[in-house]
């Protein structure tokens, strides 16, 4: 934590680009407006907004006696804002925001499209991992949070583990509507975020010039195409095919967990091609790789050793660690995965295999009566088995943290 607080130190102002306040991290803006005009201006605020309802909730919990207030919020999502009379008033209204949802949602249309990873199976779970969290890492103002929360670098496989769970919850039949598990999920991944903010903010460590506000709308909107669009360009890349219209049913379903995350309804895609638009926007302002995001994507990759406990377990964790850095490389690029300090390996040459076979896989689906509905039951079976191993006799609360990373 040291390089933070030293940054933090020796900050500068912040720069103002056409009369919008920008963080130092916002960065190449005269070349990005000559692609996307005056959006580039228009996003920038989005770098210093923040979840202003889930923040009140969460100094609302803080301010109960230990636990009971988290309690009362675990109530609330369970039997609805309307019955919660012992939660604080800006936890029921935060409850209350999720159980109105906007006019704009389809469910089966979220049902089609959460199908869509479910039926992915062990591909979905591979483009998680190994492009969707790292590109995440690889944003050196958007890591700053996760950093300074100690969450990956202190327990990586439990951090991986309550992503994948997060994710499967999203993306099951049913799961987003008001108070399924998806749905409450999404909510207490809300209040931690704010948490995380509340804390990080607290501890005086946070550089705003340099990052502009911790877990911000910018950063959240990106975080949501991560689960969204990159998956599904990842999955592309990896062989599966996915029809315009599947994308698009993900693609709303995202939408609907990023209204209910917190995302300010400006910023979430309404199609695929808004979605592409907007990452590039993203990427065309964000700086490369820095030491923080090489120090993640490692800590990622090398996770399989930290549950290996005998030296069987060592050597098929290697192996894993070997194929996941392979596979992170070639979802990535080379110079993106250069930029992070992923090892080049001679798995990568077996990838295009990979590539082939799942490409006749899907030219089977859809010729063979009954292929695709196996395949999303073996999809389901695999997310489930993913989820059973990662738990391991603990528990899946999703519980507010209570500490940043020692420093």
């Amino acid at each position: 934590m040291d390089h933070i607080c030293a940054r933090s130190a020796a900050s500068a102002p912040p720069r103002h680009h056409g009369g919008v306040k920008t963080p130092r991290r916002f960065v190449n803006v005269e070349l990005a407006r000559e692609v996307h005009g005056d959006r580039v201006d228009r996003l920038a605020p989005f770098l210093f907004r923040v979840d202003e309802l889930a923040d009140r909730a969460v100094e609302a919990i803080a301010s109960r006696p230990g636990p009971s207030g988290w309690a009362a919020f675990e109530r609330a999502l369970r039997e609805g804002a309307a019955h919660a009379k012992d939660a604080p008033e800006a936890v029921r209204e935060l409850v209350a925001f999720g159980e109105r949802v906007p006019a704009w949602v389809e469910w089966p249309t979220c049902d089609r499209g959460g199908d869509m990873l479910m039926r992915a199976g062990l591909l979905g779970g591979l483009v998680l991992g190994a492009r969707s969290l790292v590109l995440g890492y690889a944003s050196p103002g958007g890591n700053k949070p996760l950093v300074m929360s100690g969450r990956l670098r202190d327990m990586a496989a439990r951090r991986l583990n309550e992503t994948a769970r997060f994710v499967q919850a999203v993306s099951r039949r049913g799961g987003m509507r008001p108070h399924a598990e998806g749905w409450q999920i999404t909510l207490k991944v809300r209040l931690i975020h704010a948490q995380v903010r509340r804390m990080i903010l607290a501890s005086g460590k946070w550089d705003e010039d340099a990052w502009g506000a911790p877990i911000n709308q910018h950063d959240m909107a990106g975080t949501t195409l991560l689960f969204s669009l990159v998956l599904v360009d990842g999955l592309r890349t990896l062989g599966m095919t996915i029809p315009p219209e599947e994308a698009e049913a993900y693609m709303h379903l995202w939408r609907w967990a990023g209204w209910l995350i917190g995302v300010d309804p400006e910023l979430l895609p309404t199609s695929e091609l808004d979605a592409a638009r907007l990452a590039e926007l993203i990427a065309a302002t964000q700086g490369p790789p820095d030491a923080d995001a090489r120090e993640l994507t490692r800590v990622l990759l090398t996770s399989p050793l930290e549950v290996a406990r005998t030296p069987a377990e060592r050597r098929a964790a290697e192996r894993r660690v070997r194929f996941g850095t392979a596979m992170c490389r070639e979802l990535l690029g080379d110079e993106l995965a250069d930029g992070l300090g992923v090892a080049r390996g001679r798995f990568r040459y077996e990838l295009p295999i990979l590539r082939r076979v799942v490409s006749g896989m899907e030219v089977a689906a859809r010729n063979i009566p009954g292929a695709r509905k196996r395949a999303l039951a073996a999809g389901n079976r695999y997310w489930d088995r993913v989820v059973a191993l990662g738990l391991q006799n603990a528990s899946y609360d999703f519980p507010l943290p209570t500490g940043l990373a020692a420093a």
